[in-house]
């Protein structure tokens, strides 16, 4: 009697198990087992349980067989037979996470359908491991290592990493990289959260989809790194809930983060030998110590209220306990030191993208390893997550390498003679020899990323990720009519419903705007622009683009002839900062007064006066060319009284400057007239007294040069005014209508030389219909009319040629009709149309005037076509007629030759 073979274990499909005899090296007979797809270990472990115990003897408490019991080879066949008819159903029928992963086996190469000789090979030193893991370690998880391809077929996770390089130099670069993978793909959640995953599909699979779960994510990106030449490998372990799910609702958007502010001390100004102290300050000693102690008592309490504060809102904000906390499965990256300049190891989380410490709070526990080479096993204790783990694969005590022959060297063995150490490295040498395997090449497609794809970046080129209090929006280049590439919300509340400030990215703009910044309570915007403005305009900052209200402007200094670099705005006042000039002013303030009303001229529409300019003060630096006394540090023009104040610079071994201050003569400037400078109306001051400071001439002189300059000043000035107005008027242009800069090069965005392609196609296609018309035998109608005869008659020919030419100028005399109808249909519309509007004139809004302007052109542009298409017509229509009558008395079959005699003799 045959023995039973008790058959159990989970079965996730319906598929068959196949029991088959086989030999091996020392002529045993042994059983091999052959699982069908979707057959889990369980299943096979049951089998071979049973198989060890016919082979093996009974152990304790078992019944021992009898020699009748032992299997032959027709037994087993018997066995093979019986079992090939099991089929065990269950419910989810797929492996696969949704309808969409249905993949069509046809469609893949053979790599994907087949394993080669080699990897079932390494599918077989897999199981092997597997099998000796599960034995030492019966309590861990099962090790991720052959899960099932887009054809449900078991490939080597290793064998599925695809090493590359693409041709784009922003992957080049680990975070960069991480980003586009973040960015390029959605995340899917896997089946089950605490259950490896049944497959893992391949990269060019998962780029097609453009979705997958952590695992598809980091083999794409570890195949990206590994192409850029850094030292990474794919991790398989345990992560916190946000980390899993991708939920970043409580972390601080990264573009946020601010960088920390170095509390070294600002450096003292050096002190002078020669200086003024400063007076003595009779306050008590004890009044001010008791007045600090209250205010440091006063922040402290406030310190110690804002901490509880931002305590109570961070136990609220909090996340509740997980229940399934250290068993989330989870897939990351770790780069290890060396290559690429690589200072320290760390992990890269591939959902989202950023980097973190290998001892972080959210990576729990550590499975196992793998890269395109080798797969490691952890053997240390994660019961402090990764805190207290080494990454040195080399070291057998930490990690168990599946092949040996692992790039990663073994560790010594302390306390050895070298002559030991280079025996035991020789005979390491020819047993690797002997026994190293290496790894098949990947099974995958290469993965090909097209241009288009890459500036698309994420699916239909946008992406919301949401964080603390904040969200960020991003879209692919061209995408949005402005160039907006990205846009970050900040909230108050946590449940983002009151904005603070938004901050949005440009790219491409003709305007060169780069970002803006607006805060909503404020109400003020900040534009940010990079150079290659005409007004080299780098910041604006506003609160409205209306014209002498509060603003600031920052100028590229360098690219402006003027060296402005900041331009202050007021009602009132108007401060502007310079750089780099070579009459070395830094400075210009100017106040304003009250515009006076606006005066109506005669025959003319009103005007507004210009603000009225009370005061203009110019500042100076240091000319080390001149002397301190003849080098104006400060010049002050008050223009509503007439006077004008000048004070030099200060040597370095003096405590006072010369100044001079003038009221102006009414007559200044004037020829015919004498001027009188009196003590009254020229006061001055001197540190070194000279003689020529006591001469009328130079102080007259002087006075005239002052004089220069403050009409100078003026009109710069009032050239200041006008650029503001202007840069205003442009600005509100270019936000109504932004217009975005578009390569030559590139034909997809390029509008001009995609319609010059698309006129050049369409040019070549009616061409080619032309000439396919021409090859078409006009005459064939006609002819089966009569039965297409071999030889017309000379009234055939004649009835041919007129029924011809009579329905040529039938269709002429129909399409000019046609056009004839539409075009007075379009009119009476109009008619219709214009006479609704008079009737309802008084009572319509804004928006359906200009509906209704908006109709009106486009009917009159369709009336004006329709004339224009009749007017050719009747022009074209005596030419059509003639041309074709001429090919008809050119065509040979209706010529005197081929015509054949009529009946009765007569031709």
């Amino acid at each position: 009697m045959r023995p039973a073979l008790p058959v159990s274990g989970i079965v996730t499909t319906a598929t068959r198990i196949h029991i088959t005899p086989c030999r091996d090296s020392g002529n045993m007979e042994v059983l091999e087992v052959h699982l069908g797809e979707g057959q889990t270990r369980d299943t096979e472990d049951n089998i071979l349980s049973n198989m060890e115990v016919l082979e093996d003897g009974p152990e304790e408490g078992q019944i021992a067989h009898t020699e009748d019991d032992i299997l032959t080879e027709e037994d087993l066949r018997d066995i093979q037979e019986d079992l090939s008819h099991i089929e065990v159903t269950n419910g989810d029928s797929s492996h696969f996470r949704d309808p969409d992963a249905v993949w069509n086996n046809k469609s893949f190469p053979a790599s994907y359908r087949t394993n080669s000789l080699k990897e079932q090979t390494l599918l077989s030193l897999a199981d092997n491991f597997w099998r000796q893991y599960t034995h030492l370690y019966p309590d861990r998880k099962p090790l991720f290592m052959c899960p099932l391809n887009e054809c449900g077929l078991e490939k080597f996770v290793c064998t599925t990493l695809q090493p590359t390089l693409l041709p784009y130099s922003d992957l080049y670069n680990w975070k960069e990289c991480a980003r586009f993978v973040s960015e390029f793909l959605s995340m899917e959640p896997m089946n089950s959260p605490i259950e490896l995953p049944h497959t893992l599909f391949s990269s060019s699979s998962v780029l097609q989809r453009q979705k997958g779960n952590c695992f598809d994510y980091s083999i794409l990106l570890c195949s990206l790194l590994l192409g850029a030449g850094y030292d990474v490998y794919c991790v398989s372990g345990y992560a916190s809930r946000e980390m899993c799910l991708m939920d970043e609702s409580r972390e601080v958007c990264p573009l946020l983060e601010k960088t920390k502010e170095s509390n070294g001390e600002p450096p003292k100004k050096p002190h002078k030998k020669y200086s003024v102290k400063p007076p003595r300050q009779l306050v008590s000693r004890f009044e001010l110590q008791q007045e600090a102690k209250h205010q440091a008592k006063i922040q402290a309490m406030h310190l110690k209220e804002q901490e509880e504060e931002e305590q109570r809102q961070m136990e609220a904000e909090r996340a509740g306990p997980d229940p399934l906390y250290g068993l989330r499965v989870h897939c990351w990256v770790l780069v290890l030191s060396g290559k690429r300049e690589v200072p320290e190891n760390f992990f890269i989380d591939a959902l989202t993208g950023h980097a973190y410490p290998t001892k972080n709070e959210h990576f729990l526990g550590l499975e196992s390893v793998w890269n395109h080479e080798n797969y490691w096993a952890n053997m240390q204790d994660c019961r402090n997550g990764c805190k207290d783990m080494t990454f040195d694969l080399g070291d057998p005590v930490c990690w168990e390498v599946m092949l040996m022959g692992s790039s990663k060297p073994l560790l010594l063995i302390p306390d050895m003679e070298e002559e030991d150490i280079e025996e035991q490295e020789n005979d390491n040498q020819d047993q690797d020899s002997r026994k190293t395997f290496q790894m098949p090449p990947s099974w995958t497609l290469p993965i090909v990323i097209t241009p288009k794809e890459f500036e698309m970046r994420s699916p239909q080129g946008k992406k919301l990720l949401q964080y603390k209090k904040s969200k960020l929006e991003k879209w692919a280049p061209y995408l949005q009519k402005d160039g907006q590439v990205a846009r970050l919300t900040i909230y108050q509340d946590t449940e983002c419903s009151l904005e603070v400030e938004v901050q949005g990215w440009f790219q491409n703009r003709m305007d060169k705007l780069d970002m803006k910044q607006q805060k909503r309570q404020a109400g003020v915007t900040t534009e940010y622009f990079s150079p290659g403005r005409s007004d080299a305009l780098k910041v604006h900052t506003y609160r409205s683009l209306a014209p002498e209200t509060e603003r600031t402007m920052i100028f590229y200094s360098k690219a402006r002839l003027d060296g402005l670099e900041r331009r202050e705005e007021k009602p009132k006042e108007m401060t502007e900062m310079f750089q780099g000039r070579p009459d070395f002013l830094y400075c210009r303030h100017t106040v304003f007064g009250k515009r006076p009303k606006k005066v109506a001229i005669a025959g003319g529409p009103m005007e507004a006066n210009p603000r009225p300019v009370l005061k203009i003060t110019e500042r100076f630096y240091r000319n080390t060319e001149k002397p301190a006394n003849e080098d104006v540090a400060e010049r002050v023009f008050l223009i509503t009284e007439d006077r004008i104040n000048v004070r030099y610079h200060r040597h370095d071994d003096h405590i006072t400057t010369s100044y001079w201050e003038f009221q102006k003569p009414s007559n200044l400037g004037e020829k015919g007239f004498s001027i009188v400078l009196s003590p009254e109306t020229c006061i001055s001051y001197q540190v070194e007294p000279s003689e020529k400071c006591n001469k009328q001439l130079y102080v007259y002189e002087t006075l005239l040069h002052l004089q220069q300059g403050e009409l100078s000043a003026k009109e710069a000035v009032r050239k200041a005014e006008a650029e503001v107005l202007e840069i205003l008027s442009v600005r509100a242009q270019e936000e109504s209508d932004p217009q975005l800069m578009i390569s030559i090069y590139d034909t997809e965005q390029n509008e001009k030389s995609k319609e010059q392609r698309e006129a050049l196609e369409r040019a070549a296609q009616e061409e080619r219909l032309q000439c396919a018309l021409l090859e078409q035998d006009y005459l064939a109608p006609f002819l089966a009319r009569l039965g297409d005869p071999e030889r017309l008659t000379r009234a055939q020919a004649q009835q041919v040629k007129e029924d011809c030419l009579s329905d040529l100028k039938q269709r002429l005399i129909e399409k000019a009709n046609l056009i004839q109808a539409r075009f007075e249909k379009e009119t009476q519309e109009l008619q219709k149309k214009q006479q609704w509007y008079q009737e309802n004139q008084t009572s319509m809004t804004q928006e359906v005037q200009d509906t209704y302007t908006e109709y009106c052109s486009e009917a009159m542009f369709r009336m004006q076509i329709l004339e224009a298409r009749l007017t050719r017509h009747k022009e074209l229509a005596p030419q059509k007629y003639l041309a074709l009558e001429d090919r008809l008395n050119k065509d040979s079959r209706l010529c005197e030759g081929h015509i054949s005699p009529q009946p009765g003799g007569h031709q």
